[in-house]
């Protein structure tokens, strides 16, 4: 079935009525477009057409994507973000990550989940070695231009400001990760990659295990202390590092391309795939928050232990 114009204006005000519940149509779109009750009344009526300026601006304060109404069973319209291959881009990353928060519904009923194949880069977004270390890592393996200079000599733009607020951001939020104990593997062949390459110093090595091993000592206190944050160790698949913010009114699905790329979906039906994948793989995982004081134990000293061995190689 050919979808009309008029049927455009249908699903829109639908979108709409779900958002508003009890409130007048009329007086909304009154409002918002700055036009009169009559004139709302013809346009909610479908007596006349929004004009393609006042969808946008519709959807713009209902925080509707306009994509859905184009997208099928087969086909959706997805978006990404810019190509980060310079520390320059860094800084539109690291804003762009910030907006997706700022256009999204943050209530107590947003939850993000995130499949943390890696360290979630939420955490190592300050001003800590272990910080410039991962940047001085992404950039080499971004850029293929990148000349690899000794990590001493590399500093890159001071992004404090944004990422202090990204790092707020995410943590004042309902927080599901699942992690398994190689979440941390990355980290620890870069540092020893790097070591054994000269490119590293072994004080900076053992600066960076020692904020490593601090930061998991931090998420272990997380699971114990904070009543908004979630892990679960997942042992049977594997981890993507997928994040999905889901909230009722309006959910977006991050994939990634590559470390500092990802594609962004809204499509309702994708993102209810999306929460059923993640709800999923938590019944497949041990929850750390709701395990007893040994099981939680054993799956951080995993992790304690393979900083540990490093270390100690450092030391041979």
């Amino acid at each position: 079935m050919k979808i009309t114009k008029t049927m455009y204006q249908e699903l829109l005000l639908k979108e709409i009525r779900r958002k508003i519940g009890d409130k007048s149509l009329n007086d909304e779109i009154a409002n918002i477009l700055n036009i009169s009750y009559d004139a709302a009344h013809r346009r909610t009526s479908l007596k006349a057409k929004f004009s393609f300026e006042e969808a946008l601006e519709l959807a713009k304060y209902y925080q509707i994507s306009l994509d859905q109404f184009l997208t099928s069973d087969h086909q959706i319209l997805v978006k990404k973000t810019s190509a980060v291959t310079d520390t320059a881009d860094l800084q539109s990353f690291f804003r762009n990550n910030l907006s997706i928060f700022d256009n999204l519904p943050l209530s107590q009923e947003m939850t993000i989940y995130y499949s943390a194949k890696d360290i979630p880069f939420f955490y190592t977004v300050s001003d800590t070695l272990l910080s410039r270390f991962k940047i001085y890592v992404w950039m080499n393996l971004l850029n293929s231009k990148q000349v690899f200079i000794p990590f001493l000599q590399f500093s890159p733009p001071n992004f404090e400001t944004d990422t202090r607020e990204l790092k707020k951001r995410y943590e004042t939020q309902n927080v599901i990760e699942l992690w398994n104990d190689m979440t941390i593997s990355s980290i620890l062949q870069q540092v020893l990659f790097y070591y054994e390459t000269g490119l590293l110093k072994k004080n900076e090595a053992e600066i960076i295990l020692k904020e490593v091993k601090e930061l998991i000592e931090y998420i272990e206190q997380k699971t114990e202390n904070n009543p908004k944050f979630h892990l679960y160790e997942n042992e049977l698949m594997h981890l993507s590092n997928d994040i999905f913010f889901h909230h009722p009114e309006q959910s977006l699905f991050a994939m990634p391309t590559n470390m500092f790329g990802y594609t962004l979906i809204n499509d309702a039906k994708t993102c209810r795939e999306t929460q059923n994948y993640f709800e999923h793989q938590i019944k497949n995982s041990k929850s750390l928050n709701m395990s007893g004081n040994r099981d939680r134990k054993i799956f951080f000293n995993k992790m304690y232990v393979q900083i540990d061995r490093l270390t100690q190689k450092l030391q041979e």
